[in-house]
């Protein structure tokens, strides 16, 4: 195994203990909120927010702590940067992979994965090609050559790139995390074959919200319908040693989530003003209602 993981996310994971992540904008200001928080990971979403490259390499660098980076005598990011691409499953857009990777992303996921073949596309995006007959060969790698950008956020040289930058678990000592949505039924019932024929899978997140849009139950996240759907998800990657992510994880359900098998728990910071809000109340100003008569 690598001596020091880069990835924080893989290294819980890895190591079978809840990892905890959550959303963000991909722009400097979300970045700058999330370094010093005690999250393993951070997603940038760009499935529905736009996608911006440059918007992206500023956030991977605002995200850096070197403080926290410093105490822990490391090179890793304290908290690990994950991106969510803004193509489905079955567009196998395999160049925003390419892009965020090169980046320095440690890891992609992907959206409405439903078959063998968009999963088998999903992990060989993320992994450089080699020639048949090497070992890990499949699937075979699709990602172009172009590490420069990533080493150097990674801190490494392009040599520890190449060796470091295959995809976990397939690869033991690998840093890349390949996390697939499974969003429908479709997807459900072709899991079990999914995971079984497609090595390389690290994770799968539970779409929940498009999959009760599905049941016609949009946001009921408790609905039976729904709750049936999560549990074989459980089920089928729980026999096969596969993490599971739960995308809303709040104060209220988080034991819940937790006794239900999760391992990827994705949750969102709470504002709160209590200044203002004590102020509201001493005073008597309720909002909406100024004018009010």
């Amino acid at each position: 195994m690598a001596a020091s993981r880069l990835n924080n996310v893989v290294a819980g994971l890895a190591a079978g203990h809840p990892v905890f992540a959550s959303f963000a904008a991909p722009d400097p200001v979300s970045a700058v909120e999330f370094s010093t928080t005690d999250y393993d990971g951070l997603i940038f979403e760009t499935e529905h927010k736009p996608w911006d490259v440059g918007g992206l390499r500023d956030s991977f660098q605002y995200l850096l702590n070197r403080r926290q980076i410093h105490a822990a005598e490391g090179l890793a990011p304290a908290v690990t940067p994950l991106v969510r691409i803004p193509a489905n499953g079955g567009e196998k857009a395999q160049w925003h992979a390419k892009q965020v990777l090169d980046l320095g992303a440690y890891g992609v996921v992907w959206p409405h994965i439903t078959t063998v073949d968009e999963a088998r596309n999903a992990v060989a995006a993320c992994r450089y090609p080699s020639l048949p007959g090497s070992s890990r060969y499949e699937p075979a790698g699709l990602r172009g050559d172009s590490p420069g950008a990533a080493a150097r956020y990674w801190g490494i040289s392009n040599a520890e790139y190449y060796a470091r930058s295959d995809v976990w678990p397939l690869d033991p000592d690998g840093e890349i995390l390949v996390a697939l949505m499974i969003e429908d039924q479709r997807g459900i019932e072709n899991l079990p074959d999914i995971l079984d024929q497609v090595p390389g899978i690290g994770l799968v997140l539970v779409g929940e919200g498009d999959m009760s849009q599905e049941l016609g139950v949009p946001r009921q996240y408790e609905h039976p319908r729904v709750l049936e759907c999560k549990r074989r998800i459980l089920d089928v990657c729980g026999e096969r040693g596969v993490a599971v992510g739960h995308p809303h994880v709040t104060a209220d359900n988080v034991k819940q989530v937790l006794d239900d098998g999760y391992r990827f728990l994705m949750s969102a910071p709470v504002r709160s003003y209590p200044g203002l809000d004590l102020g509201r109340a001493l005073t008597g100003r309720v909002p909406g209602r100024e004018g009010a008569r």
